[in-house]
């Protein structure tokens, strides 16, 4: 038990916990935004995988790290609005969409990296480029909070802020309140002139823009390079980040810090002598704990209601 807390309770160990809540910060950014226009975004792992691809062979052939930023962005934004064309132009079930976007991602990124690097493992043969990291001048230097906060990389950064942006854009912004609008009611919002599937073709696109930036740091931050199916299932956490943060984005970030620590705290344990396997069970057995909770928090408030004398 004391090397436990020797491990977690560090610096370095915080520092590791903001490193890695990043990817699922964005991608349960892009989930909220979505969901609340009333469309569930089950493709986020496709879309991060596919962009974590774009960034790493656009950096490698451009020779501009910036610029495999903006390719990944638009390589989630082109997933995400081929996900928005079929299910509302053709009406294609949702989930099934979602799913379908997953598969043709961890397939078509392996195809896509063997033809042009001959591996189908990893880029490691491309020399692609790395986002830098950022020294915050003053906090930086001061003790305990300074190896904490400064240092990270930009896109860490950047996640903070796209979630204050969202938390604003909800709240304050004419889109944000019809987006609001079409997820509560579309028929109220059809009714007040709100154009519906207008509205929720731009919150897929958000939602594949956040999720895309949560896949280029996958492969241009986390690492610096692309591997076979290298997002491990954060797209399926941060869709149960966004539903136990109650599609808030407050909740949202707060839940997303959570399964960071999760996932920081399977790193950590493996300077312990425990086995890798169950290790590697931790933030899936969290992401499990956290519905299970959550549902039994919704049941209860909803038989509370039901049985409150009228």
């Amino acid at each position: 038990m004391h090397d436990f807390f020797a491990v977690i309770l560090t610096t370095d160990f915080a520092y590791s916990v903001l490193r890695v809540t990043t990817p699922i910060l964005f991608a349960a950014l892009g989930a909220l935004i979505s969901n609340r226009a009333g469309i569930v975004n089950i493709g986020l792992e496709g879309i991060m995988l596919t962009s974590a691809l774009m960034g790493v062979l656009i950096s490698a052939y451009t020779g501009s790290a910036w610029v495999g930023l903006l390719g990944a962005a638009l390589g989630g934004v082109l997933m995400a609005g081929m996900l928005a064309f079929f299910t509302l132009q053709f009406k294609t079930h949702l989930i099934l969409g979602g799913i379908a976007i997953n598969a043709f991602a961890a397939g078509g990124t392996i195809f896509v990296l063997y033809m042009l690097t001959g591996d189908k493992g990893t880029s490691s043969s491309l020399s692609s480029k790395v986002l830098p990291s950022i020294d915050i001048p003053l906090i930086k230097d001061i003790p305990v909070l300074g190896p904490i906060i400064s240092g990270h990389h930009v896109l860490t950064y950047m996640s903070i802020i796209a979630a204050l942006v969202v938390y604003y854009m909800l709240k304050r912004t004419p889109l944000g309140l019809q987006i609001r609008a079409v997820g509560e009611n579309i028929h109220a919002a059809e009714s007040v002139g709100i154009k519906v599937k207008k509205v929720q073709y731009i919150a897929l696109l958000l939602s594949g823009l956040f999720a895309s930036l949560g896949g280029a740091y996958m492969s241009m931050g986390y690492l610096s390079l692309f591997t076979r199916n290298m997002t491990a299932g954060r797209g399926w956490i941060a869709l149960a980040a966004e539903s136990m943060g109650r599609s808030t984005a407050v909740g949202t970030t707060v839940t997303s810090f959570l399964f960071g620590f999760a996932q920081a705290l399977s790193n950590a344990l493996q300077l312990l002598k425990i086995p890798a396997e169950l290790i590697s069970t931790v933030p899936y057995v969290a992401t499990v704990l956290g519905l299970v909770f959550y549902s039994i928090s919704v049941s209860r408030k909803a038989n509370k209601l039901m049985n409150k004398p009228k």
